[in-house]
């Protein structure tokens, strides 16, 4: 295995978390403050739902999006109309399959990060005069980013690391949907050690420094 499949298998990794992670922000930090500030009937058997995928296999969740992505289904057939293609198994298939699998580690970043916003602040700003939407916006957000960042940044490597649900919709197609756990498994079946090795050393340095990165930038908000 060369330098130049190595970097494809990376980069196709990357390319799968970013888009997953990017596609679950608005909804999973939305979600979170809904689970943060309200109660309301029904809230348990939500939360109940948004967890599922925490709690099922992921080959099940894995089928499920299958079922729901194929042509046959009313979802499959209007998304293949509405793009001109079927989704499975192709690469967004696997943005779509860890999408699925790390919303639940954002909603829980976000809402433990607007638990954590005293309310008293927000009346405080209230009171001087500040709109809802500015409040929100100037305070509560603010407040809540280092929980929100640490959602988001455990959900990008939950995504980098899914291998279950992702080879249900996506498959092992070498280039197109191989990502860098489906081809570690890929090694360790066909007894390829050395590579196998190579790309869990990859998959740790990827995985290391994006958490790295992300506590070194809350450290640096947290002093000033």
């Amino acid at each position: 295995m060369n330098a130049s499949e190595v970097l494809d298998v990376t980069l196709l990794s990357l390319r799968v978390s970013l888009v997953a992670t990017l596609g679950i922000l608005v909804p999973g930090v939305a979600l979170g403050y809904v689970f943060a500030r309200l109660r309301f009937p029904g809230r348990a058997l939500l939360k109940a739902l948004v967890s599922l995928p925490m709690v099922l296999p992921p080959v099940a969740t894995g089928f499920l999006l299958l079922v729901l992505l194929s042509r046959r289904s009313l979802a499959g057939a209007w998304l293949e109309e509405l793009l001109g293609r079927n989704l499975v198994l192709t690469w967004w298939a696997a943005a779509i399959a860890s999408a699925v699998m790390s919303f639940p580690l954002l909603v829980l970043g976000a809402e433990q990060g607007f638990a954590s916003v005293p309310r008293r602040i927000e009346q405080v700003a209230a009171t001087l005069g500040a709109s809802p939407a500015r409040v929100f916006l100037r305070v509560t957000m603010p407040l809540a980013a280092r929980g929100i960042l640490y959602g988001a940044v455990f959900a990008f490597a939950r995504g980098l690391g899914e291998f279950g649900a992702t080879t249900i919709v996506a498959g092992n197609l070498s280039g197109r949907t191989a990502t860098l756990s489906i081809a570690i498994y890929d090694r360790i079946e066909s007894y390829r050690e050395a590579e196998a090795v190579l790309l869990s050393l990859v998959s740790l340095l990827v995985a290391f420094a994006i958490t790295a990165a992300a506590e070194v930038f809350l450290r640096g908000r947290a002093t000033r």
